[in-house]
């Protein structure tokens, strides 16, 4: 591939389901090999409707039964404003789909309290827990060994909009923040803390995505800074973008 390709590693599927395969296999390596090492594993999942699928494959018995769950440490890195039983809850679809059917201790399963009606406080106290639990790294910053990302068709990650404040901070961790095409708060990890993380993995599908891929991938620098997804650049780790063909069509000489 040539032109500006910045992930450390992208890697093409043939289909949706073949992508989602190949991150859940990734997913489990991260979490046994960290588990081995440390004897912890601290992940935050992505929302949305593309990570479904990898939650129901990580869920299934086969594969549950070989990840040391019980030694795993979950966050969220973005969140609706709406209760955790909302059918519109990244927390609620994730249970849904993977926690309730592991064994993972909910004491290990942090929420973000982004139905609260002071979502700023909020925030602000889902950043402490973060820095009382996650292990710094050489700049103080919490170190996630794992953040999954996936990627809206506007280049959005997480719930960090185009021509939105938070693109712009660099002290904080956590925050909440009104989203204007949206018209809706979201809470959401910053970029420094989701480019601290060990490994960042993102699993992008589907045709809608393509064109914002295309840009992401090329080697113009104007058009791809203004896509948030370009922004993610882990500076002492590892960065996968998992796609399918459908999401990289554009993509000049793959």
């Amino acid at each position: 591939m040539t032109g500006s390709a910045y992930p450390t590693r992208v890697v093409i599927r043939k289909t949706q389901q073949d992508a989602t395969e190949f991150v859940a296999d990734l997913v489990q390596d991260i979490i046994c090999q960290s588990v081995s090492s440390t004897g912890a594993c601290r992940i935050a999942l992505a929302g949305g409707t593309t990570p479904h699928g990898l939650y129901k494959q990580l869920a299934r018995p086969e594969r549950s039964s070989k990840t040391p769950w019980r030694d795993v440490e979950v966050f969220f890195g973005d969140e609706r404003n709406v209760p955790h039983d909302h059918v519109e809850s990244n927390f609620h679809s994730a249970q849904r789909a993977l926690l309730d059917h592991v064994p993972i201790s909910p004491g290990r399963v942090c929420p973000m309290p982004a139905d609260c009606d002071d979502l700023d406080s909020a925030a602000q106290r889902y950043e402490q827990l973060i820095r009382d639990t996650i292990p710094a790294d050489p700049n103080g910053t919490p170190q996630f060994d794992l953040i999954l990302l996936g990627m809206g068709g506007d280049g959005h990650t997480a719930s960090l909009f185009p021509l939105t404040d938070a693109l712009g901070e660099t002290k904080r961790l956590i925050v909440s923040h009104m989203v204007p095409i949206l018209g809706r708060n979201r809470m959401t990890f910053t970029f420094p803390l989701i480019n601290a993380a060990r490994n960042v993995v993102s699993l992008v599908t589907g045709t809608d995505k393509a064109e914002a891929i295309s840009v992401i991938m090329s080697a113009d620098e104007k058009a791809r800074a203004a896509l948030p997804f370009s922004m993610i650049r882990p500076s002492g780790g590892e960065f996968c973008l998992v796609m399918d063909e459908s999401a990289s069509r554009l993509i000049d000489n793959i």
